[in-house]
């Protein structure tokens, strides 16, 4: 094999892999940058659990600001930090802040989720994603995972486990997210 042949198949090896990272970024997407602080909240679809069933998007919230919790009915860190969700909804709800619980819980549990909500008394926007694709979109590690979302589709604030939502710390930048104008 002569020198030039050589370098014809290197060329076209380099060529024939250049074109799969081409296809493989157009097929995957952004499906590998990081939900993090400073990220823009990925969007998701989620259905109400009451009667007729709604479906719901990040986009439904643009501009505002959003707590996104990611929940389940069986998660016991869950269960700590509802009564603390919704101290924050009864304060800051009337100011402007949405407060989203996605429960991941399986398909056909919307009675169990509406009997949790009766047992805690929540009053925020509970919704049900059964395809788990909210967790792909915000890369959840676990259960709560809470993002809290700026007016500007910026996550400023994220979460895992469960928290104390009525601390200083949480009600301050609450509070400052809810004075900044919306975009």
């Amino acid at each position: 094999m002569t020198s030039r042949q050589q370098w014809s198949i290197v060329g076209g090896v380099v060529v024939a892999l250049a074109l799969v990272l081409v296809a493989g970024e157009r097929l995957v997407g952004r499906q590998f940058d990081l939900v993090t602080l400073g990220s823009r909240a990925p969007d998701f679809r989620a259905e109400t659990v009451e009667a007729p069933k709604q479906v719901k998007t990040m986009r439904d919230f643009k501009g505002d600001v959003v707590l996104l919790n990611i929940w389940a009915t069986w998660c016991l860190p869950c269960r700590v930090e509802m009564p603390s969700l919704e101290t924050l909804e009864r304060t800051y709800g009337p100011r402007g802040l949405h407060i989203v619980a996605v429960s991941i819980d399986d398909p056909g549990m919307d009675s169990a989720i509406r009997a949790f909500v009766t047992t805690y008394g929540l009053t925020f926007e509970i919704l049900h994603d059964t395809t788990g694709r909210i967790q792909r979109a915000y890369q959840t590690t676990g259960y709560p995972e809470t993002f809290v979302i700026a007016r500007d589709g910026v996550i400023r604030k994220k979460v895992i486990g469960a928290d104390d939502w009525g601390s200083p710390g949480n009600q301050a930048l609450i509070a400052q997210l809810l004075r900044e104008p919306a975009s």
